[in-house]
């Protein structure tokens, strides 16, 4: 008992930190993109919205996670339950449609210079932005309204860590094969048709960038590219793959261990890998907060 507690304790610090890491980069990284007009651009004005559902993204999980380790509960109330499922589903589907959003600025961007300033005008930003919002809430609405809907006559015991509807459905008393085929619609119209078109972007983009001459063009090119694709495969693999399988080649322990890249580890790694392998976001520290400046006599 005394070791479980002590890895149960570990485990906790080990989520807060994460938890900590992620509102900071992710709060950071907002600020910054704000404050520094070298960063007022699409690209970066994506990234903080990014930034913005991850920040909520991981706030709608681990937060209760730990409460209940603390308390020594393990409940969510009925509402609560609800509200936890729409806010993850609203960011998942929000942010998959936005990481497509981001793939097809770099793709004008690389492709189609002279064009940018048209196809990526302010305006256009912000409509990319709103439908992203828009979409992953309607969504989200309809199945958190399913499952609440749902008769549940088994055990209300939900093995996993946060509400997640595809770990709801084995307790209804009713056959759910109706919904699980809605569900894999809605997986591939919000991750798998987007995870396929970013995919077709970058093709290009790779492409084109090995036809530039410019020796300095192709590595910033290649090193922004690479920042996204890192992201993209960080988000969608685990999401996808948990998804789209029938509910007789999952197990509960395989999506939990799932469930913590895609609701954890990637709202932390997202400022990180963004700030590390960006010149500009480098500088943009530099120039707003004094970081990696060295003081010169």
């Amino acid at each position: 008992m005394e070791k479980w507690n002590q890895t149960g304790l570990f485990l906790l610090f080990f989520i807060v930190f994460i938890f900590f890491l992620a509102s900071v980069g992710n709060s950071a990284m907002i600020h910054l993109i704000r404050l520094d007009p070298w960063l007022h651009t699409p690209m970066y004005f994506l990234l903080s919205q990014l930034s913005l559902m991850d920040l909520i993204y991981i706030s709608t999980t681990v937060p209760k996670m730990v409460f209940n380790f603390l308390s020594g509960q393990k409940g969510i109330s009925f509402l609560g339950c609800g509200m936890q499922s729409f806010f993850f589903l609203t960011m998942a589907c929000s942010e998959g449609l936005l990481l497509s959003s981001m793939a097809y600025d770099r793709y004008v961007a690389i492709c189609h210079p002279l064009h940018y300033p048209i196809r990526m005008s302010k305006m256009m930003c912000v409509k990319m932005i709103i439908e992203s919002w828009i979409l992953g809430s309607i969504n989200s609405l309809a199945h958190t309204v399913y499952a609440l809907h749902i008769p549940y006559c088994r055990s209300r015991a939900i093995d996993h860590f946060f509400c997640d509807v595809p770990a709801m459905l084995p307790l209804a008393c009713i056959d759910t094969w109706v919904y699980e085929y809605m569900v894999f619609v809605s997986t591939s119209l919000f991750l798998l048709f987007p995870f396929l078109g970013i995919t077709a972007s970058y093709g290009w983009v790779l492409f084109s960038i090995y036809h530039m001459h410019s020796k300095e063009g192709r590595k910033k090119a290649f090193t922004t590219c690479s920042t996204h694709l890192t992201v993209v495969t960080f988000y969608y693999a685990p999401f996808v793959y948990t998804y789209l399988r029938p509910r007789n080649l999952r197990s509960p322990t395989e999506d939990k261990i799932l469930a913590v890249f895609y609701t954890i580890l990637t709202p932390m790694l997202n400022p990180i890998i963004y700030s590390l392998r960006n010149k500009e976001v480098l500088g943009a520290m530099k120039r707003e907060f004094g970081i990696f400046s060295a003081n010169k006599e």
